[in-house]
C-alpha cells in the first residue's frame, strides 16, 4: 500500500494581482520515478479568504493545513475577525521553526485577501518567510515556471489575466518536469469570493497556449 506522507514532487504558481491572488498547481504526486497519484491535491482553504499551497511531503503538509484552519477559526471565534494573512504566516513560521530539528519537509505559498488588501507569502522548511509582491512559484518544475512568469507578469494585472498566466507557466513546467502532471488546480481570491476553477474550463485554456 501507498503511504501518501511520502508523495513528492509537484510545481506551485502564486501571483499577486490588483484584485486578488491567484494559486494554482498541477496534480500529480510521485514516489521517485513512480507515479503515486494523479489527482493530489495541492491547493487547501485555510479560512474564507485564505489558502495554501504545498510542495514535498504530503502527509506533513496536511497536518500543517488541519492545525492551520483550526488556529484560523478559534482566532476569529475570540477576535470576531479573521486574522490576516501576514498574522497566519507568523504562527506557520513560528510552526515549522519550532520543528527545525525534526523539519516538516514542506515549501508552502500562503496568499489571500484581507484588510490590507491582496498578498502572498512563501515559506521554507524551517520557517523562513518571504512576502512576495509579484509572482512566485515552488516545486520541482519551478524553474521552469520562473521562465514564463518573469517573461510575461505585469504589474497592477488582474485576476482574470493572472489565472492565463498561471495556467501557462503551469502548462510549460509541466512539459520539462516529470514530477509534475496531469490536471491544473486554479483558486481564485478576491474581497467578495474565494473561487475554484472548474477542471474543464482549465483544460479548454490551456487547449489554446
Amino acid at each position: 500500500m501507498v503511504n501518501d506522507k511520502h508523495y513528492k514532487g509537484t510545481t506551485t504558481v502564486g501571483i499577486v494581482c490588483n484584485d486578488g491572488v491567484v494559486l494554482a498547481t498541477e496534480q500529480r504526486a510521485t514516489m521517485g520515478n513512480f507515479i503515486a497519484s494523479k489527482t493530489a491535491k495541492k491547493v487547501y482553504k485555510i479560512d474564507d479568504r485564505v489558502a495554501m499551497t504545498i510542495a514535498g511531503s504530503v502527509g506533513d503538509a496536511q497536518q500543517i493545513v488541519r492545525v492551520m484552519s483550526v488556529e484560523s477559526k478559534l482566532y476569529k471565534m475570540r477576535r470576531k475577525e479573521p486574522m490576516t494573512i501576514k498574522g497566519l504566516t507568523t504562527l506557520l513560521s513560528n510552526m515549522l521553526s519550532g520543528q527545525r530539528y525534526y523539519p516538516l519537509m514542506v515549501q508552502l505559498l500562503v496568499g489571500g485577501f484581507d484588510k490590507n488588501g491582496p498578498s502572498i507569502y512563501s515559506l521554507d522548511a524551517l520557517g523562513g518567510s518571504i512576502e512576495e509582491t509579484k509572482a512566485v512559484s515552488t516545486g520541482s518544475g519551478s524553474p521552469f515556471a520562473y521562465g514564463v512568469l518573469e517573461d510575461r507578469y505585469k504589474e497592477d494585472m488582474s485576476t482574470e489575466d493572472g489565472i492565463e498566466l498561471a495556467v501557462r507557466a503551469l502548462h510549460n513546467a509541466m512539459k520539462r518536469d516529470s514530477a509534475s502532471g496531469e490536471n491544473i488546480d486554479v483558486v481564485v481570491i478576491t474581497k467578495d469570493s474565494y473561487t475554484r476553477l472548474d477542471m474543464e474550463d482549465v483544460k479548454k485554456m490551456r487547449e489554446t497556449l
